[in-house]
Parts: structure tokens; C-alpha cells; sequence
């Protein structure tokens, strides 16, 4: 089994579904007392959304590369960065440290695929939102995202993600936007949506939408468990 090096904190509520996700992945395939092996740095979420608020996305990088290389000297194989946003500099994380980085979007643009689907609605932060990182490399996988078109609804996303879900607070009438900007996004051709960012699966799942929906947390994880176990 190879050792799995998990960025986390982007939330830690997130983090911790992440880590219980891959243990219980690797106990359905390997059975017994077979867990993960891993180790977790968590950053201070704090830090990370004031640099993005902030546009220091060097700065975000410098904490996310200081992050890898400790759980590299930690022994890790790989790199599983646990949040969306944070792979804005994933490209440039991959060039500095020695180690392959698990990406999501890669993940999720094959789940996508396997299930037939072409034009998907994407939800996450504004930043995974509203920069070219996060879609660009969807459309370079062969998928085609849309987000929700109102500043209005992009902002109160994110400001619910900081201030609601990334504190572990979950309100009925934030679950309610969420959906009624769903079917906004459906209405306009989305065949399934993309909850990408980590937080977004604690507030609503399939059960809540019509079209198929992509839980990045779990999607991500499933890959980081096939990256661990691979021969």
C-alpha cells in the first residue's frame, strides 16, 4: 500500500470526511483491519481564504508548497490536496515537489464521462467559479461547465461556504438557494452538476437533485484509495 500525504484544513470539517472516506474505501477492498496509510497536514483555513479573498495566490502557494514538502520528508507517495480551490496552483505544486498530486478535477472529469454526460453545472467557490483553472481543465477532459450567471448567486455561495459550511453550520433555507440555483443551472442545459467544492455534499446530495450529481470529496477520495492500492 502506498502512503497517501492528504492537505487539509480547506476545511477541516471537509478534511475529516476525506479521511474517513479513504479508511473506509481501503477496509471495503482489503477487509480485516486494513486501513489507510497516511498522513495529514492541515493548514489555517483562515490564512488560505484571506490570501484568495486577497488575490495572493503566490502566498497561498508558498502555504500549500511548505505543506507538501513536510509530508513528503513525512514519507508520502502522492499528494492529495482535500479542497477544489486549492488546486488553482496544483500545476505549479507538481513542478517544485517531487511527488505526483492526485487531482480532482481529473477525477471528476472521468466520473463525469463514465456516466455519458457532456454539459454540466459547476458550484464551488467564486474563485473555482469565476477562474479559468478549475474550467479550463474540465473543457481540456472533453466536458463543458457552466456556472450560475449572477454575481448574486456566485457570492452567496462562497460567502455560505466560509461562513456557514466551512464552520460545519448547516441551515435549511441555505439548502433551499442551493437547489433553486441548481435548477437555474439545469433550465439551462446542465445534464448534472458538479458539487466542487468539498464542503457543498454536508448540505445536499443526489437525493436532493434530478440530474446526476458529482461529490468531489467522495470522487476524489475514490481516487487517491485506487492511487494507494495500485500495484
Amino acid at each position: 500500500m502506498k502512503k497517501l500525504g492528504l492537505v487539509g484544513g480547506m476545511s477541516w470539517v471537509s478534511t475529516v470526511d476525506y479521511y474517513r472516506f479513504i479508511n473506509e474505501g481501503v477496509n471495503a477492498r482489503l477487509g480485516g483491519l486494513n486501513y489507510a496509510e497516511c498522513v495529514i497536514y492541515s493548514v489555517n483555513f483562515s490564512a488560505f481564504v484571506s490570501n484568495n479573498t486577497a488575490g495572493k495566490w503566490d502566498d497561498t502557494f508558498r502555504i500549500l508548497r511548505d505543506a507538501c514538502l513536510n509530508l513528503e520528508k513525512a514519507g508520502a507517495e502522492a499528494i492529495v490536496l482535500c479542497a477544489n480551490t486549492a488546486h488553482a496552483v496544483a500545476d505549479r505544486l507538481e513542478m517544485e515537489i517531487n511527488l505526483p498530486i492526485i487531482h480532482i478535477v481529473t477525477a471528476t472529469a472521468a466520473a463525469i464521462k463514465q456516466a455519458g454526460l457532456r454539459k454540466v453545472g459547476l458550484l464551488g467557490t467564486k474563485f473555482t467559479m469565476e477562474m479559468d483553472f478549475y474550467k479550463d481543465k474540465l473543457v481540456s477532459l472533453g466536458i463543458e461547465p457552466i456556472v450560475p450567471a449572477t454575481q448574486e448567486s456566485r457570492d452567496f455561495i462562497q460567502d455560505t461556504l466560509r461562513d456557514e459550511l466551512g464552520k460545519g453550520i448547516i441551515r435549511e433555507e441555505t439548502k433551499q438557494r442551493y437547489l433553486a440555483i441548481i435548477d437555474e443551472l439545469i433550465r439551462q442545459g446542465a445534464e448534472g452538476i458538479i458539487l466542487g467544492c468539498t464542503e457543498i455534499p454536508m448540505i445536499l446530495g443526489q437525493e436532493d437533485v434530478s440530474v446526476p450529481v458529482f461529490d468531489t470529496t467522495r470522487i476524489h477520495s475514490d481516487a487517491a484509495i485506487a492511487f494507494a492500492l495500485a500495484d
